[in-house]
């Protein structure tokens, strides 16, 4: 028995066997030479995966969440009007942080759950006053949600708004392409479409993004976000030199230089275009397994996960059934459907037979839980599309 179970959530994902010999290597100084050319190679990598090249990369030990502190503490000063495009639980919680760092926070609401903020109700928010930021959740790792982000970013620009993108379920899994689109910011985690385990928070400021921060009139609020501090850090690994503020996570960027490799190798638009083709085939296989899905239509529904309903007389059971059964499956995050639906990760190394032995192990869940379906269904419906 091969005793493991694929782990498909929405992160932390399955990490290729080069990144885990990366981390498990002896750990260098963080002022070794190997480190310090290892390091500076990872920011430029960073860069190209972002699409930004004239970006300014930051690296910094912690998850996703503080890549979204570190953004609104050093764009937003006290007074600063922002606009949140709502789509569920993470652009909620990005208000929460704007709001912590004094911003007058206003918010464009989903019209229901698994639905977007129409882009005329954006534009019209944006023309109803000046924000300095605008932040957009690329997918919403609650709902599943993706935004039509290029359309997004373009109205922000259009209204002199500093657009800021959490792309933390997104980047590297989702087409972005930060700088042709007019992004001035865009973060994500390491535990994502990365592929590195967890413990970076990674970001790309553009120009627009650093020339605010540099115009700021206030000290920024948090001692350990503040890019005073970690822009030379930055800088000096670029240039190949040693610096300190911070002990980087020595491992972790290791394991993120390979990874970074990785994803080039793989070439930024054939990676969009694999996973577009496997995220289709699982939500076909859920399609024809006739279970429903939270995003209200297809052209809400993001390529890096998917959020199924569970169908009647099922419930969280099945997670522990597909567990059983070789798969890791998370279960439903948004307070107010919580119980009813669950969620399962296809982003980073995820291949297509992943996706097939993840519909399997679903397949075998809801037979087990009483469910009445023709055995195989969703599996062919996956097949038809992998095949192709």
């Amino acid at each position: 028995m091969k005793g493991r179970q694929l782990l498909m959530i929405p992160g932390p994902i399955e990490f290729t066997p080069e990144v885990l010999r990366a981390m498990g290597m002896s750990t260098t100084s963080h002022v070794a030479p190997d480190f310090i050319q290892v390091f500076g190679q990872a920011l430029e990598q960073l860069r190209q995966v972002f699409l930004c090249p004239h970006g300014q990369p930051f690296v910094i030990a912690g998850s996703g969440t503080l890549a979204m502190d570190i953004a609104a503490a050093n764009l937003i000063e006290p007074g600063d009007q922002a606009l949140v495009v709502n789509t569920g639980y993470f652009s909620d919680r990005f208000a929460t942080i704007l709001e912590r760092y004094g911003a007058a926070v206003t918010q464009v609401q989903a019209p229901s759950i698994g639905d977007a903020p129409p882009l005329e109700a954006v534009e019209a928010a944006l023309k109803a006053n000046t924000y300095k930021l605008m932040t957009i959740t690329h997918v919403d790792t609650s709902t599943a949600v993706g935004v039509d982000l290029q359309s997004l970013a373009a109205l922000g620009q259009n209204q002199g708004a500093l657009v800021v993108v959490d792309g933390v379920c997104s980047v590297a899994g989702e087409e972005m392409h930060q700088e042709a689109w007019g992004i001035d910011l865009a973060l994500t985690a390491s535990q994502k479409a990365i592929g590195v385990p967890p413990g970076l928070a990674l970001l790309v400021a553009g120009p627009r993004a650093m020339e605010a921060f540099r115009r700021r009139k206030s000290p920024v609020g948090n001692y350990y976000a503040d890019w005073k501090e970690w822009l030379p850090i930055m800088e000096a690994y670029q240039a190949g030199r040693p610096s300190y503020f911070g002990t980087p996570p020595v491992n972790l960027i290791w394991a993120l230089n390979v990874s970074l490799g990785q994803v080039l190798e793989e070439g930024m638009e054939a990676r969009f275009a694999r996973h577009r083709r496997l995220s289709e085939a699982f939500k076909a296989a859920i399609t024809a397994l006739g279970l429903k899905q939270v995003p209200v239509s297809p052209n809400r529904a993001a390529t890096t996960l998917t959020a199924p309903y569970y169908p009647q007389g099922v419930g969280p059971e099945l997670l522990g059934r597909a567990n059983a059964a070789g798969a890791i499956l998370a279960g439903g995050l948004h307070p107010a459907i919580k119980g009813q639906y669950f969620r399962v990760g296809h982003m980073g190394a995820v291949s297509a037979s992943d996706i097939l032995a993840t519909i399997g192990a679903i397949e075998q869940g809801l037979a087990q839980s009483g469910y009445k379906f023709e055995p195989g269904i969703g599996l062919a419906a996956a097949q038809s599309i992998l095949t192709q």
